[in-house]
């Protein structure tokens, strides 16, 4: 008894020997690596570069008023249609007192004038009748009374448009009120009534009463690097994407590109400008930023493969292609247009064989198991 169990217990000691000697050695054995294979495929291929920018008005103009003052009325708010000549705010003027002072004077001097051009006027005037001076002599003295009406009618209106910026004789209120020098929308009023106003002269740009644009006359403005101004030119098309506008697609025109390139954050970027197509239906509100993707090359119906593929070396380009399962021959290749993700095959590859594209992930424990 005690020899068989003696037996017995040295056959399951070489049972787990021998099992974890198997164990160990499949354990230190690869695996075998296991590639993934894709083919070549017909697709377009486009080449884009992509400018940031915003769309603005093409036309946006500010108002501003031709006389010092404060606001009294704002007849407009932001988002209102206005015509061309539309009243948009009325101005009251603070009159300057020295102004005031002299043309007060004036006036007096002028009345004076008058009075002494008058008297000498109706003397003559009664001398003339009689054939006592001649006509000629007559004529300097009513030129003189008339002249000097003119005068005291001029100091008048001079000394009223300061006061009130009317003129008497037409009784209208001339520059205290504000009007829209073109049509289209109101996109902000940055003044309140009781604002003080600077009038706007060759000394100062003045204060803005409203800003009015023709939302209908859009433009894409943006910037495009230095490596990629050489590649583009006017006329191109571009295909807007507005974020806050993710429902449409826009399309522009390549108008104007910057002749001279502005530095920022180290890199030289150049101003472009494109004519924005817009459809009866659509509307854009001003300063919406914007992405524009600029088609620099393009082919159709080309044959092409995912660029991660490609090993490149010095000036070629070549392939791995499976000749037998999971044996693999390096080939060359030639390439043509890129997109960043696929690239086109001139030369070398047809859709029928086999590329080498990486390990094969192992399969899930749960599948393995089925």
């Amino acid at each position: 008894m005690k020899r068989v169990l003696r037996i017995t217990l040295i056959v399951i000691v070489l049972v787990i020997f021998i099992s974890t000697i198997v164990f160990l050695y499949k354990k230190s054995q690869e695996k075998p690596k296991i590639y993934k294979t894709e083919k070549a495929f017909i697709t377009n291929i486009i080449k884009k570069t992509v400018a940031t920018g915003s769309v603005v008005p093409r036309k946006e103009i500010e108002i501003k008023p031709q006389i010092s003052g404060i606001i009294d009325e704002i007849y407009v708010e932001a988002g209102k249609i206005v015509r061309k000549g539309d009243l948009l705010a009325k101005v009251i003027i603070i009159p300057d007192m020295l102004s005031i002072n002299n043309a007060e004077s004036r006036l007096k001097q002028a009345k004076l004038k008058l009075q002494d051009v008058e008297i000498v006027y109706n003397r003559q005037k009664e001398l003339f009748q009689k054939s006592v001076i001649a006509k000629a002599e007559f004529q300097k003295n009513e030129i003189e009374y008339s002249s000097a009406k003119e005068e005291v009618e001029a100091a008048e209106n001079n000394l009223e448009l300061l006061k009130e910026g009317v003129l008497k004789k037409s009784g209208k209120a001339t520059n205290t009120l504000i009007r829209s020098t073109i049509e289209g929308m109101v996109l902000s009023v940055p003044v309140e009534v009781g604002n003080s106003v600077i009038e706007s002269n060759a000394f100062n740009a003045g204060t803005t009463i409203a800003i009015v644009a023709d939302m209908n006359d859009i433009i894409f403005k943006g910037k495009v690097d230095e490596t990629e101004v050489g590649k583009i030119r006017q006329g191109m098309d571009l295909m807007l994407r507005i974020g806050a506008i993710e429902t449409d697609t826009f399309y522009a025109t390549l108008q104007y590109i910057a002749p001279k390139g502005v530095e920022e954050n180290g890199a030289i970027q150049f101003e472009i400008k494109a004519d924005v197509k817009l459809k009866p239906s659509q509307f854009i509100r001003a300063g919406y930023s914007a992405n524009a993707d600029i088609v620099l090359d393009r082919k159709d119906k080309v044959l092409a493969i995912k660029e991660s593929l490609i090993t490149f070396k010095d000036d070629s380009a070549f392939v791995e292609v499976e000749t037998s399962p999971q044996v693999f021959k390096k080939i060359n290749i030639k390439t043509g247009l890129s997109d960043g993700i696929n690239i086109q095959i001139l030369t070398g590859l047809d859709t029928t064989k086999l590329i080498k594209a990486g390990l094969k992930e192992d399969e899930p424990v749960k599948l393995a198991n089925k």
